[in-house]
C-alpha cells in the first residue's frame, strides 16, 4: 500500500506518519511507500521499515498535484488548509489554499483515469453557523459564517460529488476542535482552548481571551489520529451518498475546562491563566456550534474522549511525560 500525507508538517498530519510507521500498515494492508507533503520541509520521519519520500511545495500551483499521484496512492490524507483566525484575515490565501488547492488535488486525480483512491479529507465543524439547536444533530444544515468554514463546506459538497461519480472513495471528517495542541500557538481563532490548558501545566502564563461561559465541542491529538485511520479503513457502502461525517467529540464550557484543569493540576496552575477580553475573538466563537450528538459518527465506529479531564491526561501522558510543572 502507497499512502500519501498533505499536510504533514502540521501537528495532527505528523502525529499521523508517526502512528503509521509504529503500525506498518492500515487496517490489513502493510503500507510498502508514504509520501509526505506540506509548504515546508516536514521534519524528519520516525524510523520504518518502509520507504518515505517528502515533497515541499504548494499544492495550489498547478502541476503539484499531479507530480504528487504519479505514484498512484492508496489512501490519500488530505490534511493541509489555512486555519480559521488566518483564513479570515487573508480572504485571498484562504480560498488559494482551502478551496483551489483542494479542487486541484481532486481534479488531477480525476483526469489520471481508471484509479479511485481512498480520499480522507479533513473538514471542520465551521461548516455549521448560527443560529444553533441545543444540540446539533446528523440532519442539521451547513450554514457557515466565515471564510474558513465556507470553505469547508464548499470542499465537503465537491468530496460528496466527485464520490457520486467514481473519481475518488472519500470521506470528509468533521473534526471538533484539536485540544490540547502541543507546541507553539498557531493563527486558529480557537487557539486559546488549548492555550489555557498547554501553557499552565507548563508553568507559563496563558491569555484567556473569551468569557467562562463560552462553550465548545474539543478531542484530542490522539482521537484525531485514530479518526484519520479509522475513516482510511472504513466500509464506505455504510456512508452511501453522505459522504461528510460529524465526529463525536466532549461538549464543555472554558469554565469546566478550567475546573478540569484545577482537578489534574491544582490551583497554582490555574491561576497562570490571565483574562483579557479580545472582541475580535468573541466575534468569531459566538458563531461556533456548541454542542454535538454525533449519533452517525459513533455509530461508524469514530470515539473520542469521555470528558475533558481525559483529554488534559491524554496531554500529560503524550507530551509531557506524565509530569507537569508546579
Amino acid at each position: 500500500m502507497h499512502v500519501l500525507v498533505i499536510g504533514a508538517a502540521g501537528m495532527v498530519g505528523a502525529k499521523l506518519i508517526a502512528r503509521l510507521c509504529t503500525d506498518g500498515r492500515l487496517g490489513r494492508q502493510e503500507i510498502k511507500r508514504l509520501t509526505r507533503h506540506d509548504i515546508v520541509i516536514a521534519p524528519p520521519p520516525p524510523a520504518s521499515l518502509f520507504a518515505i519520500d517528502t515533497f515541499a511545495s504548494d499544492l495550489s500551483l498547478p502541476g503539484e498535484a499531479e507530480r504528487l499521484l504519479a505514484g498512484r496512492p492508496d489512501v490519500i490524507f488530505h490534511l493541509a488548509a489555512i486555519v480559521s483566525g488566518e483564513a479570515e484575515a487573508d480572504f485571498d490565501k484562504g480560498y488559494r489554499i482551502n478551496l483551489d488547492g483542494t479542487r486541484l488535488l481532486f481534479d488531477a486525480i480525476r483526469k489520471l483515469g481508471n484509479y479511485t483512491p481512498r480520499l480522507v479529507f479533513t473538514s471542520s465543524i465551521a461548516v455549521f453557523g448560527a443560529p444553533f439547536p441545543d444540540q446539533i444533530g446528523d440532519e442539521f444544515f451547513t450554514t457557515p459564517l466565515t471564510s474558513y468554514g465556507t470553505q469547508k463546506a464548499i470542499c465537503e459538497l465537491l468530496l460528496s460529488d466527485y464520490s457520486r461519480r467514481g473519481f475518488i472513495d472519500g470521506v470528509g471528517l468533521r473534526f471538533p476542535t484539536i485540544c490540547v495542541r502541543p507546541g507553539k500557538p498557531n493563527l486558529a481563532a480557537s487557539g486559546f482552548f488549548s492555550g489555557i490548558i498547554r501553557e499552565p501545566l507548563a508553568g507559563q502564563e496563558a491569555i484567556l481571551p473569551v468569557p467562562d461561559d463560552v462553550r465548545h465541542w474539543h478531542a484530542s491529538p490522539r482521537a484525531a489520529v485514530q479518526f484519520l485511520v479509522h475513516a482510511a479503513t472504513l466500509d464506505t457502502s455504510l456512508l452511501g451518498s453522505r459522504r461528510n461525517v460529524t465526529l463525536p467529540g466532549i461538549s464543555c464550557t472554558v469554565g469546566e475546562q478550567i475546573e478540569a484543569l484545577r482537578k489534574v493540576a491544582g490551583e497554582q496552575a490555574v491561576r497562570r491563566i490571565r483574562r483579557e477580553p479580545n472582541a475580535a475573538i468573541m466575534k468569531i466563537v459566538a458563531g461556533w456550534p456548541r454542542n454535538f450528538s454525533a449519533k452517525r459518527g459513533t455509530e461508524l465506529g469514530f470515539r473520542a474522549e469521555a470528558s475533558f479531564e481525559e483529554i488534559i491526561r491524554v496531554h500529560i501522558e503524550d507530551e509531557l511525560g506524565s509530569r507537569i510543572s508546579t
